[in-house]
């Protein structure tokens, strides 16, 4: 038994690397200064606070979107689902310097409430948000962000105003694969949450009737 414990607890050490998975799939939309607009895949963003709502997303300086984001100080974090994966890897392989991803990707430009970028309208949720600070990191430069507002498909709240988003079919990645979430394991706090006592039920009390002779 401890010697299977210790193969399973066996390391190897690596080199420094980009290994945090499983992350967010998101398309970023973009655009410049003249009205032209992109879009791009990225796996490197996250929520960075709650109160007041700000988010990141980091992109290599070499990337046609960047400029876009430098010079507008806007962008649109769209969700993805299985429906879109295709989409969203083709967003981030081809370059926006060479084709119209909107039309390769057949993907939809929806005005946005806020941010010049557009949103893209089969994306179930849109995150319109403005660059706040930029931080040059080397190969990425981190585009901090405050979070304008998010745009959310009505058909997917339901009668009492709750978005229902495992109904989304959102999807993730994970070394250099596209994964759909998988079955719910738990809610947040259920390590910790209590479970509700046992009603003990009371006996029938049995009634016995006179026996008509």
């Amino acid at each position: 038994m401890k010697e299977n414990k210790e193969k399973d607890f066996k390391k190897e050490i690596w080199r420094p690397g980009t290994m945090l998975y499983p992350v967010p799939a998101v398309m970023i939309s973009c655009a410049d200064r003249e009205g032209r607009s992109n879009i791009i895949t990225a796996a490197w963003t996250g929520t960075i606070c709650s109160d007041p709502a700000m988010l990141y997303v980091s992109i290599r300086k070499n990337r046609f979107s960047h400029h876009m984001i430098k010079e507008s100080g806007e962008f649109v974090v769209n969700l993805t689902t299985e429906e879109l994966c295709k989409a969203t890897d083709l967003c981030g392989v081809k370059s926006g310097k060479d084709v119209d991803k909107w039309k390769e990707a057949k993907l939809t430009p929806m005005k946005a409430e806020h941010v010049s970028a557009p949103l893209i309208a089969e994306s179930p949720v849109n995150i319109e948000c403005r660059v706040k600070n930029i931080l040059e990191l080397g190969t990425h430069d981190m585009f901090i962000a405050d979070v304008l507002s998010v745009d959310v498909s009505s058909k997917y709240i339901n009668d009492k105003g709750k978005l229902e988003l495992e109904k989304c079919g959102l999807i993730a990645y994970s070394h250099g694969s596209y994964c759909k979430l998988g079955e719910q394991i738990g809610t947040f706090g259920y390590s910790v949450r209590k479970k509700p006592a046992k009603v003990k039920k009371k006996p029938k009390s049995s009634k016995i009737g006179s026996v008509k002779k």
